[in-house]
């Protein structure tokens, strides 16, 4: 009887003095950390996440709980733990050795554009007898980009050959030195500077060289994403996103600079998206990742504020698209004045949220490019 006293008291002693061990010591040297392997899908994509806990001390955890959240527009594989409601809620239980990292991955997919973080982090161990429990949270700092889908169909194909023809067209006074668009024979007036000299000796008659007349060298994009009416057009401000990107990324991938204005907020900033004019890559990745925060769940900014001064003032060699599902009055002003400037520009217009434009004004139907998407 004395015995089994003493075990009971020993068994006392050891469940206490272990769990004085885990209250104090299990959070020390635990690393606990979500990351996006990639940091950037576009819709449609596949992505993964990666759960990784490592445990620094020699006190085994045989029960972490982690448990975290986030947008559940990131869909994520269905599994044991995974919760999709107004949130996607994922639970998993890991067991740690003393001195070991475990690592998990979990692949998702960009159901649709935004900006996405993980939420939230809660941590939940338990003693060596899964008795208590310990509790903490985090505050991880890891988002994801779900890139809206550039739109590539032929309709749209053959839209941006139209604007392509009209770029060429839209012709400076002034040649470009670095464009050469053939070799003709000297004229009194020609300056003594363009000579062709190996083509003079080769036909024994001064020539020349002919330049190409200057093309834009910037395109400016300004989307207008006002929506005033009752019933929203959700559907056709998603349209127009995929119109910006799939123009963006046309004219970059041309060698032509774009810059690229909307008022819809951005949603980490509240500010309207502002990229100012660049080429190449890296000014696709700032406009794909600038689309793919704008936040139009909330109300956007006056486009007529915000943009008016900037468009008027256009410099020279500069050729504007304005993207647009409506035409609210203050809209259509600063497009009539704009127009009666004699600015080359066009008006691209998602069929979706097509209304009544009989109205408008025969210079403003002309410029007008519409798209299904």
């Amino acid at each position: 009887m004395i015995q089994l006293f003493i075990l009971l008291v020993i068994l006392a002693l050891v469940f206490f003095i272990q769990r004085g061990f885990y209250e104090r010591f299990w959070r020390e040297k635990l690393k606990v950390q979500t990351r996006f392997l990639t940091p950037e899908v576009t819709v449609g994509e596949e992505g993964v996440l990666q759960i990784s806990v490592e445990n620094g001390k020699r006190l085994p955890l045989s029960m972490l709980m982690v448990k975290f959240q986030t947008d559940r527009s990131l869909e994520f594989e269905k599994g044991r733990g995974s919760v999709t409601t107004d949130q996607f809620y994922h639970n998993d239980v890991f067991h740690v050795g003393g001195g070991e990292r475990v690592t998990r991955n979990l692949r998702f997919r960009g159901g649709r554009r935004g900006y996405f973080k993980i939420n939230n982090i809660d941590l939940t161990a338990a003693d060596l007898f899964l008795f208590n429990e310990f509790h903490a949270s985090m505050q991880p700092d890891e988002s994801v980009y779900v890139l809206p889908q550039p739109l590539e169909s032929r309709e749209f194909q053959f839209l941006l050959q139209e604007l392509n023809g009209e770029l060429l067209t839209k012709r400076n006074l002034y040649e470009d030195p670095f464009e050469l668009r053939g070799i003709r024979e000297y004229q009194p007036y020609d300056d003594m500077r363009s000579i062709n000299w190996k083509a003079t000796a080769k036909t024994g008659r001064f020539m020349v060289n002919q330049k190409n007349y200057t093309a834009p060298k910037t395109v400016r994009i300004y989307m207008n994403l006002e929506d005033k009416d009752i019933l929203k057009k959700t559907e056709s401000v998603e349209d127009c996103i995929r119109i910006g990107a799939g123009l963006a990324k046309n004219l970059l991938d041309r060698g032509i600079q774009v810059s690229f204005y909307c008022n819809a907020p951005d949603v980490r900033t509240g500010d309207p998206m502002m990229c100012p004019a660049r080429k190449g890559k890296n000014q696709l990745s700032v406009v794909l990742r600038s689309l793919a925060r704008l936040d139009t769940q909330k109300e956007a900014l006056s486009f007529e504020k915000l943009f008016r001064k900037k468009i008027l003032n256009e410099q020279e060699n500069t050729y504007t698209c304005f993207i647009s599902p409506n035409h609210y009055e203050d809209f259509l002003q600063i497009l009539q004045e704009f127009s009666l400037q004699g600015r080359g520009f066009s008006w691209f217009y998602p069929a979706a949220g097509k209304g009544n434009l009989k109205d408008l004004p025969l210079t403003l139907r002309q410029k007008i490019k519409f798209i299904r998407v």
